[in-house]
């Protein structure tokens, strides 16, 4: 009977100390402190779904992130969406838009000397010294390889100067893709009430991002030793992503305290890129994945001319004076594709938008393209062509 007692006894104990242990874990993970994007990886549990992450593409999709997207990187079309427009913080998905600007206004051969304050930010850090010299090319990896903050202000004191010049550069840019609800006040993304955006802003972010070769490269490589471009050190991509889909080629992980955990990432099918984010989700590799199982599932890509379009639709003429394009979108059963001809107060000229073409769902336009005149005529003229007077 003591023995039975001792036994028993040790068996709660062990569950005790392990409930603390679970319970300790999580407690670190959800405090704000200076925990990284690789520390966070390295608690948070790597598992795959036992049904697969298979979806149901016959009902909506619904996942536990607080906001998600997915869109075609061309197109830039919505093929998902659970509060993507909500304004939320997003940690170090930031990185994107810093990436951005140092491709875009960096010199990549640049020697970079590290500054005392980058060497010192809290946070994912690579390790850079006060005094090291860096190219801005391996700063660039250091970024999103590492989601090192010490390379995101090390990029930012290059390229503009301060910290808060550069902010004001990441938020000129945004604006320039038409990003008008964010907002960025650091190049790292650690949490501040003046730093936002949304799931469908980073989304447009990163299709922007995937235009560029060096951008594809940097994101979607597993890992970069020194010798290929003369480094100080080897770097290793922390993004799990790129291991647990086929096809997976970017992009970028981020947490805080207040944002959670986060990823944006690249999918490419048949060809194709999509651009899924999740935020504020804890299980944000396999939503992920489920995600973009149901977006492939319930979308289809069609690939016509705008002019072949406006045959269907009876505007053979109007396709005689716009520019042909070959479009692209992703579109579902109950879709319907939609021509409107703006009303004109003037004569047309050369590069004039004429009208739009228009994807919709039974919610929503989903995807538009203008049509765009390819030679000045009178505003009669146009009109006869349209009511084929």
């Amino acid at each position: 009977m003591k023995v039975l007692k001792k036994v028993i006894f040790t068996i709660l104990l062990v569950l005790l100390t392990l409930q603390w242990n679970i319970y300790s874990v999580k407690a670190f993970i959800d405090d704000d402190v200076d925990m990284d994007d690789e520390t966070v990886e390295m608690l948070e549990e790597d598992y795959i779904d036992i049904d697969g992450n298979k979806v149901d593409s016959k009902l909506p999709l619904k996942v536990s992130a607080r906001n998600a997207i997915a869109i075609d990187a061309e197109s830039r079309q919505v093929l998902w969406n659970q509060k993507g427009y909500e304004i939320v913080p997003m940690a170090s998905t930031t990185k994107i838009l810093t990436s951005l600007i140092a491709i875009n206004y960096g010199d990549l051969d640049r020697i970079v000397t590290i500054s005392k304050n980058a060497s010192s930010i809290r946070g994912s850090t690579v390790g850079y010294k006060a005094g090291e010299k860096i190219t801005m090319r391996e700063l660039l990896f250091g970024l999103m390889f590492r989601s090192g903050n010490d390379a995101a202000i090390a990029i930012a004191e290059d390229i503009g100067g301060s910290v808060e010049n550069f902010s004001n550069i990441m938020n000129d840019f945004a604006r320039s893709l038409g990003i008008i609800d964010s907002h960025f006040e650091s190049p790292h993304g650690l949490d501040s009430a003046k730093h936002y955006s949304s799931a469908y802003d980073l989304a447009i972010l990163t299709a922007k991002g995937m235009e560029y070769d060096v951008f594809r490269e940097i994101v979607g490589e597993k890992v970069i030793y020194k010798d290929k471009y003369n480094f100080t050190r080897d770097y290793q991509n922390i993004n799990k992503i790129l291991y647990r889909i086929p096809g997976a080629n970017g992009v970028k992980t981020g947490y805080t305290g207040g944002a959670g955990k986060c990823l944006v990432s690249s999918v490419n099918h048949n060809g194709r890129n999509i651009i899924i984010v999740v935020l504020n989700c804890v299980d944000r590799w396999n939503v992920t994945e489920k995600i973009f199982n149901y977006v492939i599932s319930t979308n289809t890509f069609a690939e016509i001319s705008n002019k072949d379009i406006l045959q269907r639709e009876n505007l053979a003429g109007l396709g005689n004076i716009i520019q042909e394009e070959d479009i692209t979108y992703g579109y579902k059963e109950k879709d319907i594709v939609e021509v409107e001809v703006f009303n004109r107060s003037s004569d047309v000229e050369t590069g004039d938008i004429l009208g739009k073409i228009s994807v919709k769902d039974e919610k929503q336009e989903k995807n538009k393209f203008p049509l765009i005149s390819n030679i000045n005529m009178s505003k009669e003229e146009f009109e006869n062509i349209i009511f084929k007077k």
